[in-house]
């Protein structure tokens, strides 16, 4: 039994999908799914409980960490330019069932961060409604939870339906709703950060680290959330043009231009609102009613509430094509790899995940859906980072042209270690959960993917 099989590049197969984005679509891809939960939802609650004005910090750790995390991909992108992302570069440097199981972390990652969107999405829209008067019957408000009543969040799954039904669509036209929306979430947080501007109180700044050192990493460990989706821009390798030099670069661009305004709407929002006020599922709205801006307030909830949805059309168009990926080389059913004829996407791919997510996303709580999207991501970060190391050694220094990250091993081993400390910030639970994916995981490997395998057909 050979676990360890590798792909070469020359026995990637042509592609059959549409080359039709550049790099501004990369980079405005990569902000639609990075900027999002993490200025409307996270930093209100991570602000409130763990780290206090030293929010800030814990945006620039988390930062750090996927900036590194982000070398590692940029290099992989240059020289590795092939869909699927993650999972396909671990094929060529590690084999199949690293790479399996790096398909399987990202799957997790994709399908977790659309559910847990839907439902905080569904969250700002029940809250709208509820100022216009309408309420939906309890039920029907989130995920199962008997303690509170609930069984099924009906507004996450109809957005879920909408949002899968999109994704079939071309690329460059399923994009185009994702790329207006990011231009429309960039005028809200210009519009907070101007009115805000002029509110600040330095003295809500202090104390400006109340919860001490720990309560900046445990800040980090919380908002690394915020930073996931940067790696869906490699899952767009086979629809762009010039993929070595468009994806690191629009990669590197969309991490730098989340982390800048994460930390500018970070530092004025703990200026205008007590850090000890903000344990809200709408901060940055909250911010505007507290100064008695209702207007500005009504206008930033309507604009979250609509540029929410650029998450969840980037995460899904990623997991689409990631499982599309996955099933051409065999370790998920052949059916999901058939591309339509019209549209040039791969439509069987994107139903099934919708489906699964459809579940997810009406069902589980959100809180739930946070952590596990954080542990399988920081789990496969942590083999990139390593897949660098080693692909160096076999494979040589980048080419010129290539993106090169600088100071391997250095660098490298420092994303690791710096994985590793934000896992450890984790809870309990969320490990057994995660323990118990990997074994799921693996049971689908060896119950069907190893049989299935292109690599195993061939031999």
């Amino acid at each position: 039994m050979d676990l360890f099989r590798k792909k070469s590049m020359q026995s990637q197969t042509t592609s059959r999908l549409k080359k039709n984005l550049h790099l501004k679509d990369l980079i405005l891809l990569g902000i639609g799914a990075v900027i999002g939960t993490g200025i409307f939802v996270v930093t209100g609650q991570a602000a409130a409980t763990l780290a206090g004005p030293a929010l800030t910090l814990s945006f620039v750790v988390a930062a750090f960490v996927v900036i590194l995390s982000g070398f590692s991909f940029a290099e992989f992108a240059s020289r590795i330019p092939v869909l699927g992302g993650a999972y396909s570069y671990m094929y060529v440097v590690f084999g199949e069932l690293i790479a399996w199981l790096t398909g399987w972390f990202l799957i997790c990652e994709y399908l977790l961060a659309v559910a847990s969107v839907a439902s905080g999405w569904s969250a700002y829209f029940q809250g709208f409604l509820s100022y216009l008067g309408f309420h939906l019957p309890k039920a029907l408000t989130a995920g199962f939870n008997l303690a509170n009543g609930t069984y099924f969040d009906l507004i996450a799954g109809i957005v879920v339906i909408l949002v899968t039904l999109w994704v079939t669509q071309e690329a460059k036209k399923a994009l185009s709703l994702n790329n207006f929306m990011v231009w429309v979430k960039f005028g809200i947080i210009a519009l907070f950060i101007i009115v805000g501007a002029f509110f600040v109180k330095p003295a809500n700044w202090q104390p400006y680290i109340p919860f001490g050192a720990k309560g900046v990493i445990d800040g980090a460990a919380l908002v690394f959330f915020a930073f996931l989706g940067f790696d869906a821009i490699a899952m767009a390798a086979e629809e762009v043009h010039e993929p070595q030099k468009n994806i690191p670069r629009g990669m590197i661009g969309a991490i730098a231009i989340s982390t800048v305004l994460y930390i500018v709407v970070t530092a004025i929002l703990t200026g205008l609102v007590p850090y000890k006020q903000l344990g809200v599922n709408d901060p940055v709205a909250f911010a505007m009613r507290f100064l008695h801006l209702d207007l500005v307030g009504s206008i930033i909830s309507i604009g979250a509430i609509l540029t929410l949805l650029t998450v969840t059309i980037s995460m899904m168009y990623s997991l689409a094509r990631l499982v599309y990926a996955i099933s051409k080389d065999g370790l998920l059913p052949k059916a999901l790899k058939q591309v339509d004829e019209r549209h040039h996407t791969p439509k069987n791919a994107t139903y099934v995940s919708g489906i699964v997510v459809f579940f997810f996303a009406t069902v589980f709580p959100l809180n739930i859906l946070a952590e596990l999207t954080n542990i399988v991501a920081l789990a496969y970060l942590i083999l990139m980072a390593y897949g660098i190391i080693h692909y160096r050694k076999v494979a040589g220094l980048p080419k010129p042209g290539e993106f090169k990250v600088p100071f391997v091993p250095f660098l490298p081993l420092l994303s690791i270690l710096f994985c590793l400390a934000l896992m450890i910030q984790l809870s309990l639970a969320t490990w057994v959960v995660f323990v118990i994916s990997l074994v799921i995981g693996l049971g689908i490997y060896f119950g069907y993917g190893y049989k299935h395998s292109q690599l195993n057909q061939r031999s």
